[in-house]
């Protein structure tokens, strides 16, 4: 299995920027796309950005241009740079990753705890 620890997040004026990090630690044969999703109150987790093993980089609309995110796959971990950040991007954010246990195994997901991001105005 997999295990997910965050951080970076924080509270900071509109304007800012803020860096999140993730790092996967356990058992398993590959992590294939990682990816942070965020969630606001009363709100759906939705996904912010997705990146493949391979460096393919997904973005939702609402954040391209201002954030980007990165991977190494040596160290098995992912990051979030968010920059001109807005009062509507505060949220909890949560790292994923798609990982395998074997070559034969079905890909399966891996969530972190959270962390917390608030902007304000």
């Amino acid at each position: 299995q997999v295990r997910l620890v965050e951080s970076g997040g924080g509270l900071v004026q509109a304007g800012g920027s803020l860096r999140l990090s993730c790092a996967a630690s356990g058992s398993f044969f590959s992590i294939n796309d990682m990816a942070w999703y965020r969630q606001a109150p009363v709100k759906q987790r939705d996904l912010v950005a997705k990146i493949t093993s391979s460096g393919i980089t997904n973005y939702a609309d609402s954040v391209k241009g201002r954030f980007t995110i990165s991977r190494d796959n040596a160290k098995n971990m992912v990051w979030l740079q968010m920059s001109f950040l807005k009062p509507e991007d505060t949220a909890v954010y949560y790292c994923n990753v798609k990982f395998q246990t074997n070559f034969w195994a079905p890909s399966q997901d891996s969530w972190g705890q959270g962390t917390q991001v608030t902007v304000s105005s």
